[in-house]
């Protein structure tokens, strides 16, 4: 019977911007210069990163899969969006809707975690200096990647597959811009309160969790950093934390105001703005935070710029 429901619809139609009528050109040329603002500024990031020595540590290496992540999140949902501004009839086949979703789920949670990951690398950097290189080793590094990765993708795959059984018989129009979670769910034409359910303990565990050790990670944090005697040593140590504290409050809070609630106050308008602050601001803010509030990254770049620029012509 599923089978028969899922070949009914081969394709949905993403009426997110639909009703803005000439306003979606403008739509369009913002998000491209949004868009390929954020490719230049990851890749900036992890150029620099791989470039310059004093950047290989364990906060840098995080750094750096974080932007390729997010690069990658961006490569899911913009492209097909910005087509969509642009086409008559704003379409997503049904397996590429599926797919546009296992990747974005994944590469989302695996953000969530990465996010945690850092803000653990902060709180032994700052808690516990003198086995920083011990506890954060290269080795460990890596094993928090891939288990952050893994995790991600493992749950992406649950929601994917209780999103995806739901037959689909009523309609293919989903109200918003890409294929997200909940408007997808919508179109199922039986009770999907318990797959709803599951999504939102899901989202629990992905957001809630990770926000809750930060919180007590910087607990600690502030507590050590309140010890020390010299107001120069604080001034620095806070500066450290605070580029990733802008990052959690930017990523978390967005995130848990779509998955955090009940599906009943969905509000396709309002969601959708919000969508567009993760899903395409939010990539674009955190290069640019790293950059401006590190000065070892805007030493670093320059270091990279002075070291591979063109020689003056005599």
């Amino acid at each position: 019977m599923k089978r028969q429901n899922h070949s009914m619809i081969t394709e949905f139609i993403l009426i997110g911007f639909s009703n803005l009528g000439d306003l979606q050109i403008l739509l369009f040329f913002i998000f491209l210069t949004v868009y390929l603002s954020t490719l230049m500024a990851n890749a900036t990031i992890m150029t620099v990163i791989r470039l310059d020595r004093t950047l290989h540590t364990a906060m840098y290496f995080f750094l750096f899969v974080l932007s390729c992540s997010e690069t990658c999140y961006t490569l899911v949902i913009v492209p097909k969006m910005l087509s969509n501004l642009l086409a008559t009839v704003p379409s997503i086949s049904f397996w590429g809707c599926a797919a546009q979703l296992y990747f974005f789920v994944g590469l989302a949670c695996t953000n969530c975690f990465l996010i945690a990951v850092m803000g653990y690398d902060r709180y032994v950097a700052i808690c516990n200096p003198l086995n920083y290189t011990l506890i954060v080793s290269r080795a460990t590094c890596v094993q928090l990647v891939l288990a952050s990765s893994l995790c991600g993708f493992l749950i992406s795959g649950v929601v994917s597959l209780l999103v995806f059984s739901v037959p689909f018989c009523a309609s293919n129009r989903i109200d918003h811009f890409f294929c997200d979670i909940f408007p997808v769910l919508k179109l199922g034409c039986t009770d999907t309160n318990l797959k709803e359910m599951a999504i939102f303990f899901l989202s629990i565990l992905v957001l809630l969790v990770p926000f809750v050790l930060i919180f007590v990670s910087y607990v600690f944090i502030v507590s050590t950093i309140l010890r020390i005697s010299s107001v120069e040593g604080q001034r620095k140590a806070f500066a450290t934390c605070a580029s990733h504290l802008t990052v959690v409050a930017i990523h978390y809070g967005c995130a848990s105001f779509i998955y955090l609630r009940p599906t009943s106050l969905y509000s396709s308008g309002q969601d959708s703005l919000v969508a567009v602050t993760y899903t395409v601001i939010t990539p674009l803010l955190n290069p640019v935070v790293y950059t401006l509030r590190n000065k070892e990254v805007k030493t670093a770049l320059r270091k990279v710029l002075s070291r591979y620029s063109f020689p003056k012509a005599v």
